[in-house]
């Protein structure tokens, strides 16, 4: 079987591949700084999840610090980097760019020059569709332009991006580029909808909704977008993705369908939209379904569902996060 490095490991989607490899034989050797970007209780907990696998070593490491990846040891060369590490969030990414600039550039940079020096032949970036801003028209392709960011996080990424193709161009490496949307379900991320709103009703807290809530989002649950980037692994050359579930919603129906699970009611208090935001996001995956065979699968009441569930299990402690 393979050996593959997973950067992010303790991440929430990271964590998902991690785990999905282990489960396929693989073997993973996992890195991820433990930063507080959001509580360390929620990565601390997902590497719990992994830890019990013989086949799963853990390394804490920034890899925007290019020494601590040039020293990393392997026991076997990895067959391929998965890159989940990154400063993810529009709205914080305006308030702190300089954190973005080195988690997602100067650490895709590091990783890619790792490949080259160690000869890893396959390297798959998790992007965003952030790229793809305002101005292209739905459903976003992948073709579409992606030169007008509206936040440092997507500049960031859209970056990242520039570097992988170069190094495709100069030095062979095999590369997918995959644009991930509005991922959620089971320990996700605190700073999303779908952790803040069932935290919210379940706890009785104001529901805080920037704009009107007729906003729509692309959810996509967090299982099919690990399966996805599992699949980027075959060979490709250079390609871009969207992994999206093609079946935008909005977020207040999101928002009265948590409702429901939860069996409470939002007190909701509106704000401005902020300017980083765009209306709406919605995934062109025919790329995905063509080339990699891969479409989702999970419905969004069902990965609600899922989310909520643990949520419920684990509110002894998760209430307390901050969100």
């Amino acid at each position: 079987m393979a050996v593959y490095l997973v950067t992010g490991a303790a991440g929430f989607i990271g964590s998902r591949v991690a785990g999905f490899l282990l489960a396929n034989g693989h073997s993973v050797m996992g890195v991820d700084n433990l930063n507080d970007a959001y509580d360390p209780r929620l990565k601390h907990w997902r590497l719990e999840q992994l830890a019990a696998s013989p086949c799963f070593r853990f390394t804490k490491l920034d890899v925007s610090n290019w020494p601590e990846v040039e020293r990393l040891d392997f026991p076997a060369k990895p067959d391929g980097v998965v890159n989940l590490a990154a400063r993810a969030g529009v709205r914080q990414s305006v308030e702190t760019p300089w954190i973005y600039i080195d988690a997602n550039v100067t650490g895709t940079l590091n990783l890619l020059e790792l490949c080259r020096r160690r000869g890893i032949p396959k390297f798959v970036l998790a992007s965003t569709s952030s790229l793809y801003g305002a101005h292209n028209p739905l459903p976003y392709r992948e073709d579409a332009d992606t030169t007008r960011p509206l936040s440092p996080y997507a500049a960031s990424k859209g970056a990242a991006e520039s570097l992988c193709h170069s190094y495709h161009h100069l030095h062979g490496l095999d590369i997918s580029v995959l644009r991930y949307f509005t991922v959620y379900g089971p320990a996700g991320r605190p700073d999303m909808s779908v952790f803040r709103f069932t935290q919210w009703i379940a706890e009785q807290k104001p529901v805080t909704i920037y704009g009107d809530g007729s906003q729509s989002r692309d959810f996509t649950y967090v299982d099919d977008v690990a399966r996805g980037t599992i699949a980027a692994l075959k060979p490709c050359g250079f390609k871009v993705m969207n992994l999206g579930s093609d079946h935008p919603l909005k977020l207040v129906d999101v928002l009265h369908e948590i409702e429901r699970l939860v069996g409470g009611e939002a007190r909701l208090e509106f704000r401005p939209a902020h300017e980083a935001d765009v209306p709406a996001t919605w995934a062109d995956i025919s790329a995905a379904r063509e080339f990699l065979g891969w479409r989702p699968t999970t419905g969004y009441r069902e990965g609600l569902e899922n989310a909520v569930r643990w949520y419920m299990d684990n509110r002894e402690w998760a209430s307390a996060i901050r969100t």
